[in-house]
Formats: C-alpha cells, sequence, structure tokens
C-alpha cells in the first residue's frame, strides 16, 4: 500500500510511458518549465500581433475599419484551431507531443514573418513616408500570419491542461494547487505580454519591423527549449480516443432506444463493474437527472445481450452519457462568454485606434506608441492575479466556506459586470475627446489633439481586472467540469469564445460602418475618427454586455457540477 502512495491514482504516466512517480514527476517542480514556456510563447504571440494594426495600416497601406477587421479575423482564427489541437490532443497523440509538434510549426511561422518584413522582395518598398506593397508581399505576410495561427492554436488549448495534469485529482493536497496554478499560469501569460507591449512595440515603433517581428521569432524559439527541458518531470495523460465518436455513439443509442422507457431506479443503467472507467484516462462519471432522453443510452434490453460483446453504437455507460451530458451543460456557459471576448477584442483594435489621435508625449523626449497601452491591461492582471489568489481567496473563503472563495461561476460573473465599465469609460473618454475637438476645431488636425493617451488607462485597467475574474475562471471551469478524457476538447472549446467574439467585433463593425454611413455619412467609425461618434460604438457594446449579463445570471443559476467517482484506467 506504501509502493501505491508513490504513484499518482489518476492515470498519468512518466515520459518512459510508465505509471508516474508523485516524487519525481509533476506539481510546482515540472510546472516552471510550463509556465516558462507559456511566457515565452505569449511574448511571441502579444509581440506580433499586439501592434498589427499599425503594420496593417503603415506598410499594407489599409484604412481603419479593413485593418481592424483583419486583425480581429486573424486573432479569431488563432483561438479556432485549438480545436485541431485539442482533437489531436484528447485522441491521439496526447497532450504533450501536441505542443511538441505544433511548436515547431510555429517557429516556421514567426521566422517566415520575420523575413516578409525584412529581406528585400518580400518586406513592402517605402519611399514619402508611404509603401506599396505588391499582391506577392501581401500574400507572403498573410501566409505566415496564418501559420502562426495554426501553429498558436495547436499547443492553446493543451498548456493550461497540460500544467494542470501535474497535480493529482485523487490527492486532496495537489487538488488545492492546482486552483492556485490557474492563477499562475495567466500571471505568466501577462509578464510576456508586459515586454510585448512596452518594449517590442517601441522596437516595431522606432528600431523596425524586421527586429520587431525577429524578437517575437527568438522568443518562441526558447519556448520551445524550455517545454522540452521538463520533459523527464512531466506526467502525461494517456489519450482517451476520438471524443466525437463517444459523442456519437451515445446520440445513436438513444434515437435507436426513442421507444424504450428509462428505469426509475438509475442504478439498473449500464455500467462497467470495476472501480476503473473504460474510456482511457478518465474517471467514472455519477449520473444526473436533466437530459433524461440520452438515459436511454444506457438502458440494457434483450437486444443487447444477444451477441455477448457490447455493441458501443446500441447501449453506452453511464459515465459515457454524462460526458455527453457535461458538454451539453457547458455550452451556455460558454456562448456567454462570446460578448465578453469581443469586449476584450476592442483593445487591439479600437482602443489603439482611438489613442492614435491622443498625444503621446511622456515628457519632452519620448512618446509611447498607442498599442502600447496595452501594457496598462497586463500590469492590471500582474496586479490583480496575486491580489485575488492571496487575498481575496481566503478573505472570501471565511465568508462562504468555499475552497475557492467565490463557485467558478461566480467568479466569472463578477468579470462581466467589470467589463461593463470598461466600455463605459472607454465611452466617456471619447466624449471627451470628441468635446475638445469641436472646442477647439480640431476634426481635420494634421497629427494628435492636446489631450494625453494617459486618459485611457482606466479602461485598460478594468479590461484587466475582468479578465483576472472572467478568464482565469473560465480556464478553471472548463477543465474542472470537462470530463476527464475531453479537457483538452473543453480548453479548445473555451478558446474559441475569443475567435468568436473577434468575429463578433468584425460583424458589428462591418454592420455599424454600413448601416451609419448611408445617404453619404461618415459613419460612427471613419478613418478620420475626429468625426466620427466611436463613443456609440463602446456604449452599443456596453449595452450587449448588460444584456449578456442578464442572460448569464439564469444559465448559472440551472448549472449543474458534474461529479466523478473511482481511479483513472
Amino acid at each position: 500500500m506504501a509502493e501505491d502512495d508513490n504513484y499518482t491514482n489518476d492515470g498519468t504516466l512518466n515520459i518512459h510511458k510508465k505509471p508516474a512517480n508523485k516524487k519525481k514527476t509533476g506539481n510546482w517542480k515540472a510546472c516552471r518549465f510550463i509556465l516558462g514556456n507559456e511566457c515565452c510563447e505569449r511574448l511571441a504571440y502579444y509581440g506580433m500581433g499586439t501592434n498589427l494594426v499599425n503594420y496593417l495600416k503603415q506598410r499594407l497601406n489599409q484604412g481603419n475599419a479593413t485593418a481592424a477587421n483583419n486583425v480581429t479575423n486573424w486573432s479569431g482564427t488563432c483561438y479556432i484551431t485549438p480545436l485541431i489541437g485539442a482533437f489531436l490532443a484528447d485522441a491521439y497523440w496526447g497532450r504533450y507531443w501536441t505542443i511538441a509538434i505544433f511548436s515547431i510549426i510555429y517557429v516556421l511561422g514567426m521566422t517566415l514573418l520575420t523575413l516578409s518584413a525584412s529581406v528585400t522582395g518580400l518586406k513592402p518598398e517605402c519611399s514619402g513616408g508611404e509603401c506599396h506593397p505588391t499582391a506577392t508581399e501581401t500574400a507572403v505576410f498573410f501566409v505566415a500570419l496564418y501559420i502562426i495561427a495554426l501553429g498558436t492554436g495547436g499547443i492553446k488549448p493543451c498548456v493550461s491542461s497540460f500544467g494542470a495534469d501535474q497535480f493529482d485529482e485523487t490527492d486532496d493536497a495537489e487538488r488545492k494547487k492546482k486552483s492556485s496554478f490557474f492563477n499562475w499560469f495567466y500571471f505568466s501569460i501577462n509578464v510576456g505580454a508586459l515586454i510585448a507591449a512596452s518594449v517590442l512595440v517601441w522596437i516595431q515603433m522606432n528600431v523596425g519591423w524586421g527586429w520587431g517581428f525577429g524578437i517575437p521569432a527568438v522568443a518562441m524559439a526558447i519556448a520551445v527549449v524550455f517545454f522540452f527541458s521538463g520533459s523527464n518531470l512531466y506526467r502525461l495523460q494517456k489519450p482517451g480516443g476520438s471524443p466525437l465518436t463517444r459523442i456519437f455513439q451515445v446520440i445513436v443509442a438513444s434515437f435507436r432506444k426513442f421507444n424504450v422507457r428509462v428505469p426509475e431506479d438509475k442504478s439498473l443503467l449500464y455500467e462497467t463493474a470495476d472501480e476503473e472507467c473504460n474510456i482511457q484516462g478518465s474517471r467514472k462519471l455519477e449520473h444526473t437527472d436533466k437530459f433524461r432522453f440520452f438515459d436511454k443510452a444506457a438502458v440494457e434490453t434483450e437486444k443487447d445481450q444477444i451477441k455477448g460483446s457490447v455493441d458501443p453504437w446500441r447501449l453506452c455507460t453511464v459515465t459515457q452519457v454524462e460526458e455527453l451530458k457535461s458538454i451539453i451543460r457547458i455550452l451556455p456557459i460558454w456562448a456567454s462568454g462570446i460578448v465578453f471576448s469581443t469586449v476584450y477584442s476592442q483593445m487591439s483594435t479600437m482602443f489603439v485606434l482611438q489613442g492614435n489621435t491622443m498625444d503621446p508625449h511622456m515628457g519632452p523626449h519620448f512618446s509611447i506608441p498607442s498599442a502600447s497601452l496595452s501594457i496598462f491591461d497586463t500590469l492590471s492582471v500582474l496586479f490583480w492575479t496575486p491580489v485575488y489568489d492571496k487575498i481575496i481567496v481566503p478573505t472570501v473563503r471565511k465568508m462562504t466556506g468555499v475552497k475557492r472563495g467565490f463557485t467558478q461561476l461566480q467568479r466569472m460573473g463578477i468579470g462581466l459586470i467589470i467589463s461593463i465599465f470598461s466600455m463605459i469609460a472607454a465611452g466617456i473618454l471619447e466624449v471627451v475627446r470628441l468635446d475638445i475637438v469641436k472646442r477647439h476645431n480640431y476634426y481635420d488636425i494634421d497629427g494628435y489633439i492636446p489631450m494625453s493617451i494617459f486618459w485611457q488607462v482606466p479602461q485598460y485597467f478594468l479590461i484587466g481586472c475582468a479578465e483576472v475574474f472572467t478568464f482565469i475562471g473560465q480556464l478553471e471551469f472548463f477543465y474542472d467540469q470537462a470530463p476527464d478524457a475531453m479537457r483538452s476538447t473543453c480548453s479548445a472549446l473555451s478558446l474559441t469564445t475569443v475567435a468568436l467574439g473577434n468575429y463578433l467585433s468584425t460583424l458589428l463593425v462591418t454592420i455599424v460602418t454600413k448601416i451609419t454611413t448611408r445617404h453619404g455619412k461618415l459613419g460612427w467609425i471613419p478613418d478620420n475618427l475626429n468625426r466620427g461618434h466611436l463613443d456609440y460604438f463602446y456604449y452599443l457594446l456596453a449595452v450587449l454586455s448588460l444584456i449578456n449579463f442578464i442572460v448569464y445570471l439564469w444559465i448559472a443559476k440551472w448549472y449543474t457540477y458534474k461529479k466523478a467517482t473511482g481511479r483513472a484506467h
């Protein structure tokens, strides 16, 4: 028994495919390599993406709306491709090898992007302050961007889940550390983002885009080295086979037994007799009462006994049925994150364009690029993450008796409220800015108006605070509530809210532009924002966020948490 205590009970293996030893693998000693990898990878991603809207405007000659839409479309794709990586990780490769393979694709994309901004023949020729990109140069740039989107997509859904895998779910002491891991994981993301938004954006605007993209490429190469350095310390979850196949088996079996009555005694439903689940890397799930139609898939009939062996397209275990129910329960929570992500996406588009019209000077000799203001979002996250983990959680825990302080759903809801105030703050600032334009007739001023760009700090700071509650809450919620063998898939699902948030932003900008430019009007978001009404767009997002929060309250009240039991196979 004492020897068994040396090994994990959640089915994890070491890099040599042997049972993972608790003392030699996992925990924080393994996580430091994962956090280091994530910090460098995010430095690469944000170093290239934070100021992308200005590259598209300056080097590819795109207008405000076109550049903003291209950024949100690309960013959205970066959060859709995780579905590919997640499927491969859960079904076939496992998280370790998925991260390894897609990291190499990522480095190749970053290298091509650097070449497209620095090598003659690939970079646009510029003269007299204006650039003239050819179709080939533009195509190479966008090919590089979307190779990066594929690479980052393979990594994103796996890294946070891989880090959480380093803590044994069946060990009380290790399980307590897992909640803190998600906070420090997001903290490491923002350390990388801090360097990107400050140093790298300044290099891009003052030294050159070749260096500005080259340094992120090197950072990504360092991230790969960090990851492989910890290989002997990692705990690896076995892939459980295609989660999509198991889901469709439950759906097909349920409809095949459409007329079968579900027994009142749920212990009569089909489940494997031993303690271990028949799905690799997964524990059994207890039966829940919602979505009872799918319980039909676990009802044994005479036909199921004819051939001796169980046909999974006719008879499924309770755990398999509960996997599908877990996904269905998660979907409404998932949908509520889309509007929040739309608000978040404004930092790389409208906030930057708004900042371009304001005085960027810090003293007489230094000016800060508008894209670098996102540093205050990052500083907000770096401030609130330890405050939440070390002060808010212990304080609230004493009041509520909940180990995490707030439940995961409460945490996400608080972030949704704060995001509404970030849009109100941005709208109020734009009203004040336009008032200065009107009073001093700055409509066609060449450059910026005499209003400090640092008035944007509150809106960035509020979004950072909202992230700590909502985005970290989402990371933890989707890992915790996912079936064990579908954790990468559910992490990818949570990331798609960012993708759909970006696409929703693109759709809103397109619709708003089309409606408000009728009859020859300039519209809310013209190329010259001094003649527009960006404040109306911010208020539109605030109203959508409020409606979203009201719907979220109803969804959260309805939600039932999953219950796992037994040991992983």
